[in-house]
């Protein structure tokens, strides 16, 4: 869809958001979670809009009896803030019931960079930002997975949470140099847009929910990670039905 001047670049019918888990800082790392993580949720706007919003919403009003609490995979899990209700076992039991089924149904598509910082350290002696390397390795799956949908091509806005103005600018620089934003009408042209921390978005609440348990799976694969049993269902395939390399991306 286009408003307005007939120029403009049309609208893609699909939106990204994006959120990451762990720090792509590489001095004083966290040795028992040396990742960094960039989760890209891929959804079609209209199911976004009837399906996915109102379901969250009603698992927000059953358990906070309002929709403006933010969900942060952190503070669930720690049970603070918003969430200290989930103290009470039979509580939280429930309440990741309806969370696992939220996500099991929800209709999005993921593509997911992950990052061993201590690896990276160890093969390369100046690497490069794993922020960095995972956005172009989401980016460049991202157009290759609206192709292999035959999206039509046009106008797709990356949300990502906002880390501070420094921050932004410097993410910002890396995408457009990673995705120009000259448009031929040939291709897809990525946007981004930040958001501040506060922002109640569906999108951005998912994309950091299943952050966290696709690094802690890389990690330890044979740890047992119900959270990343139904991720994994998300994440894009290849036509023989393989993940690696194409919904998740682990570097080095």
């Amino acid at each position: 869809m286009t408003l307005g001047d007939p120029s403009r670049v049309p609208f893609s019918g699909y939106i990204v958001y994006v959120d990451e888990s762990g720090d792509h800082g590489l001095d004083n790392m966290d040795a028992t979670y040396p990742m960094f993580v960039l989760a890209f949720c891929i959804f079609g706007k209209d199911a976004y809009v009837q399906q996915v919003v109102p379901a969250l919403q009603r698992i927000k009003f059953k358990y906070c009896g309002h929709d403006l609490v933010v969900l942060h995979e952190r503070e669930m899990r720690k049970q603070a803030g918003s969430f200290r209700f989930l103290g009470d076992r039979q509580v939280r039991t429930a309440f990741m019931d309806d969370m696992n089924r939220f996500v099991e149904q929800a209709p999005f598509t993921v593509i997911a960079a992950v990052i061993n910082k201590a690896q990276l350290k160890l093969k390369y002696p100046l690497p490069r930002n794993p922020y960095h390397w995972a956005l172009e390795f989401g980016l460049e799956r991202l157009r290759f997975h609206l192709m292999g949908l035959r999206a039509p091509v046009g106008l797709v806005h990356v949300v990502f949470e906002s880390r501070g103005s420094r921050e932004d600018a410097e993410l910002e620089l890396e995408f457009r140099r990673l995705a120009p934003a000259e448009y031929h009408g040939t291709d897809y042209r990525f946007e981004p847009v930040f958001a501040s921390k506060g922002t109640n978005s569906t999108g951005l609440q998912l994309a950091d929910l299943i952050a966290r348990p696709i690094g802690r799976h890389v990690l330890k694969p044979e740890q047992a990670n119900r959270a990343y049993e139904i991720i994994e269902k998300k994440l894009r395939r290849s036509s023989a039905g393989e993940v690696k390399g194409w919904g998740l991306k682990c570097f080095p």
